[in-house]
């Protein structure tokens, strides 16, 4: 078996930070606990945890809530784990010992209430707050103690938070379960002096849907606890991991699985540890789909059903009890699937005027005391935009379109709900245009970006992602999660840092540049496309080099995660691969073996006699992704998670996946045995023989300083000469003399620019083969006298075309209010460029306004068009689209609207197919250039929430590809 080692690294960073800077009487320093530097040290501080030879006792009040006492015992296996000693955990109301750790929630503990009555600390900046919590080194606390690290929580999730922060510091990964990531061991821990607290989230329940859960957890499930149900056994970690990550919310799988009717303790112990349970989209009254299969009757239809439907929903919120939940309203058709054709307004209103009836009815509380949320999911929007609202009181949970883009936000002129909005968001989906289950495909810059969006116009409530089988979602969870606690802590220049402080959480300090490289880059690579929607001829095997610099990136990266691997100490290796190197090894492989299929074919076409090797390497590479899967199922942590990469991958044919991957069509040919020459040059899919008129390479010129390729390959059996010789001294080739070719022979072609001639000038290659044949190939260069007060710091013009990363602006005018801010490395090829801040007003492109300004040098003059590459964003506002404004030089802008024509993404328009399939929203404008020579194109700003990436100017010269032309020279961005 070949060797098949991945890992999926971890980074994570800034741990959720918010400050309460209040002043204390009697404390030394008030310090945001998520902010930077921790609070625990491995050598000195005011407090001694653990000393090398025992460990400070755990004191709990029994009072306190038994989840709190629960999570209390999970810190103490903590300690073990990093110091080897366990300390006592005591749950009574005396501490005893020289140092103690204590922990206790406001109004529950009577060991906290006793140091707030003495003045011993102050806890007035978190009491009556959400979740937060204070943890403090006190002197003297109590008779016969010395000293006491205390962490106190303004409620029980507060507590909870408190005590796995210093978990995760001690460090103890939020992923050791998960994951497999290795406590960070040390025989002596301290606490430093100072105060430290999160404040309050800004976001109120932030948590993760398990949806589409087969094959891979669901198969993983039944091989560890022996049953496809979800059980306690399971949830147990989930809910672990949520609380861990600072999360408090949770929708539970669903297809075919009820948490409650699976196994009754499922509720019983969410509610203990504090997790906040609903049910997804189209799940109300706190009942899975799954029941109404097993326990409903007759039609799921309201109109002809209304009866046993309120009896099922009614039993659904009795089971409830006051456990703590969000209650979900309305109605979607069966198998979440739309209700019917036309958005029926009044049947819906009735459904959720009485669907709270029956709330009141049960609970017998007031309405507005229950946390409920109508989810505004694909054709249930439309019953908004047509009028329909529910009382203030009810969450909205506003969508995305199952892709990552956000569909619609608040009106910000609209007055605040009580019941706020909320924001269900996808890192997995099955459904058109195709499922993506396998891996990670979501960068966080993309996240951060829509996410903020959503943040800025008062998304508030609920931040809620599918996360589909948890793994391998670690890292983006994380990120969602850390966001969600505060937005406004992370901005686009800290997310190249989130990268790093999440690979030193999950790796150490020894590798962080290395994971944070791979995983920012992996991520990239992976979100230009799916892996599921993948095809041989996505990348253009004839253009810009563009399939082979995708395998060469693929394995650069795989290499580099390879070395790593090797380096980290064996027990990192499982965790490593996970969460690093897996997502790196598969793909690569992957897009290999899809470009090779292409070439294949390609091959195929021309008679090329390597044309049934290809075939035989793509179908290697098919193995040896079983064989990849094979390692992680049941190699990797010796075999603990049993059916997690089972999900399929290859061979679609439709939207829905296969049920098994299917090896994609390769081509044999039979070969002559007589030797025959074949020639192909770059940027042509024609050949010789089949074509025999002069091949002409693309221009060379002096800025880029091209190299252009030319393959002679044999489409026979037997060996032949050939000679390739140029009529000018000034062209280079990397074999410039006869040699025997048994398959095919590559000739890269390059100009020596200190002895080309100036201007423009053509010459030729000569090709000799077996019976007389010859090729000619011509070469044209643009070897332009330079002046370089022209050409200095522009973009240059090159075989018709100038390509600019959105990144590489010249100048950005920023109007009063306004500021660009480059997102880095969001997009397919760099980085992406916005306006900010979202919520600022519309502006008239022109004088005054914010633009960005591209310096240019252009050869070519007449018609011109512009394709601004942009971020598939959707008009998530309350006007006809979202606009820019695009100019040369001091001429009126043109403004185009994004989104125009745009129809409902639920429908699956056909442009919405190819957006998200593409990942880009490409838009185009027509100019004339009255002459050659200096040019500025501006970028002018209309709406907020525009994200441009990419700039491409096309004279006519501009060839097929997926991500366009290579970047244009420029000397102001050479390295």
């Amino acid at each position: 078996m070949k060797r098949i080692i991945k890992i999926i690294s971890g980074l994570r960073e800034i741990r959720k930070s918010v400050a309460a800077l209040i002043p204390v009487i009697f404390i030394n320093t008030i310090i945001s606990a998520g902010t930077g530097d921790s609070y625990i040290s491995r050598t000195t501080g005011s407090f001694t945890m653990s000393s090398g030879v025992n460990s400070a006792a755990i004191f709990i009040s029994p009072d306190d809530y038994p989840g709190v006492i629960r999570v209390a015992k999970l810190l103490q296996t903590d300690i073990e784990k990093v110091t080897g000693i366990r300390p006592e955990l005591r749950t009574n109301d005396k501490p005893e010992g020289k140092e103690v750790i204590i922990a206790g929630t406001i109004g529950k503990s009577l060991l906290l209430d006793e140091l707030i009555r003495t003045n011993k600390i102050n806890v007035d900046d978190i009491r009556g707050k959400w979740e937060a919590s204070v943890l403090q080194v006190v002197d003297k606390p109590f008779d016969g103690v010395e000293k006491a690290f205390v962490i106190a929580g303004s409620d029980k999730r507060g507590t909870i938070f408190g005590i796995f922060d210093l978990s995760e510091k001690i460090g103890v990964s939020p992923w050791y379960w998960w994951a497999d990531v290795p406590v960070k061991k040390s025989d002596k821990l301290f606490v430093k002096s100072g105060r430290y607290t999160y404040g309050e989230p800004k976001v109120k329940y932030r948590g993760i849907f398990i949806n589409d859960e087969a094959p891979a957890l669901s198969g993983w499930s039944q091989a560890k606890y022996g049953t496809v149900q979800f059980n306690h056994h399971l949830y147990e970690n989930v809910f672990e991991l949520i609380l861990r990550l600072k999360g408090n919310f949770l929708w539970p799988a669903m297809w075919g699985r009820a948490f409650y009717d699976d196994d009754p303790i499922n509720p019983q112990l969410a509610d203990e540890y504090g997790i906040v349970i609903g049910t997804s989209h189209h799940e109300p009254m706190m009942r899975a789909h799954v029941e109404w299969q097993r326990y409903g009757s007759g039609p799921w239809n309201y109109e002809k059903n209304e009866v046993t439907l309120k009896d099922f929903w009614k039993k659904g919120i009795e089971r409830m009890g006051s456990y703590e939940s969000i209650v979900t309203l309305a109605m979607r058709g069966d198998g979440d699937e739309a209700m019917s054709s036309t958005a029926n307004v009044e049947l819906l209103q009735r459904i959720v005027n009485d669907q709270r009836e029956i709330l009141t009815e049960v609970t017998g509380k007031e309405i507005t005391e229950i946390p409920q949320v109508w989810a505004l999911y694909k054709e249930v929007q439309e019953y908004y935009d047509k009028g329909m609202r529910v009382p203030d009181d009810v969450t909205l949970l506003l969508c995305d379109d199952n892709w990552g883009n956000i569909r619609k936000l608040p009106n910000l002129n609209e007055k605040p709900r009580s019941g706020g909005y909320g924001m269900y968001y996808h890192y997995d989906y099955v459904g058109g245009p195709r499922n993506y289950k396998w891996l990670n495909t979501n960068q966080i810059e993309r996240v951060w970006q829509q996410m903020t969006l959503a943040y800025e116009y008062g998304v508030k409530e609920i931040w809620i992602v599918n996360v589909g089988d948890i793994k391998p979602m670690e890292f983006p969870i994380d990120f969602f999660l850390d966001l969600a606690w505060d937005p406004e802590k992370i901005s686009a220049e800290d997310l190249p840092a989130y990268y790093k402080h999440w690979a030193e959480e999950q790796f150490g300090s020894d590798y962080i540049d290395d994971v944070a490289e791979i995983l920012s880059k992996y991520t990239k690579f992976n979100s230009r496309r799916k892996p599921e929607l993948l095809a041989p001829d996505t990348y253009s095997l004839i253009h810009y080099q563009e399939a082979e610099q995708i395998v060469n990136d693929y394995k650069e990266l795989e290499e580099k995660a390879l070395s790593v691997y090797d380096e980290i100490p064996q027990s990192y290796r499982d965790a490593f691969y996970q969460l690093v190197l897996h997502p790196v090894e598969a793909c690569a492989n992957l897009n290999e073996m899809l470009v090779t299929i292409g070439k294949n074919r390609l091959y195929a076409k021309q008679g090329r006699a390597l044309t049934n090797k290809l075939a035989d390497k793509a179908e290697e590479l098919f193995e040896r992704d079983a064989e990849i899967t094979f390692y992680y199922n049941e190699v990797m942590a010796d075999g603990k998670w049993k059916h997690m990469m089972d999900q399929t991958h290859i061979g679609y044919t439709s939207w829905q996946q296969p049920d098994e991957n299917v090896m994609p069509e390769v081509r044999r040919i039979n070969i002559s045995g007589s030797a025959e020459m074949g020639v192909a040059i770059q940027g042509t899919e024609t050949w010789f023989p089949e074509d025999k008129r002069k091949f002409i390479l693309p221009v060379f010129d002096s800025f880029n300083k091209q190299n252009y390729y030319i393959d002679i390959f044999n489409r026979g059996e037997e060996p032949f000469e050939y000679s390739i010789k140029s009529d000018s001294d000034w062209i280079v080739l990397t074999k410039p003399f006869s040699e025997i070719i048994t398959t095919e022979q590559r000739i890269q072609v390059s100009i020596d620019w200190d002895k080309a001639p100036k201007g423009m000038n053509i010459s030729n290659i000569k090709i000799s083969g077996p019976a007389n044949e010859t090729v000619i190939v011509d070469v044209v260069i643009n070897n332009q006298e330079i002046n370089e007060a022209d050409f200095t710091n522009r973009f240059i013009e090159s075989n018709g075309y100038i390509s600019i990363e959105a990144e590489n602006y010249s100048d950005a005018i920023n109007s009063d209010g306004t500021s660009w801010a480059v997102i880095p490395n969001l997009g397919k090829t760099a980085s992406a460029v916005t306006l900010t801040p979202y919520t600022e007003v519309n502006q008239v492109p022109g004088d005054g306004g914010s633009c960005l300004k591209y310096d240019l040098y252009l050869f070519s003059s007449g018609e011109v068009k512009v394709n601004m590459y942009f971020s598939p964003t959707l008009n998530y506002g309350y006007s006809d689209g979202l606009y820019y404004g695009v100019s040369f030089n001091d001429k009126k802008p043109k403004v185009i609207n994004i989104t125009e024509g745009d129809t409902p993404d639920w429908k699956y328009p056909q442009y919405w197919n190819q957006q998200v399939s593409n990942n880009i929203r490409i838009k185009s404008t027509k100019h004339v250039i009255s002459k050659p020579g200096k040019h500025v194109l501006k970028f002018w700003a209309v709406n907020p929430g525009v994200v441009l990436q990419k700039i491409v100017i096309d004279f006519g010269g501009v060839k097929e590809s997926y991500l366009g032309p290579p970047e244009s020279f420029n000397s102001m961005i050479i390295n």
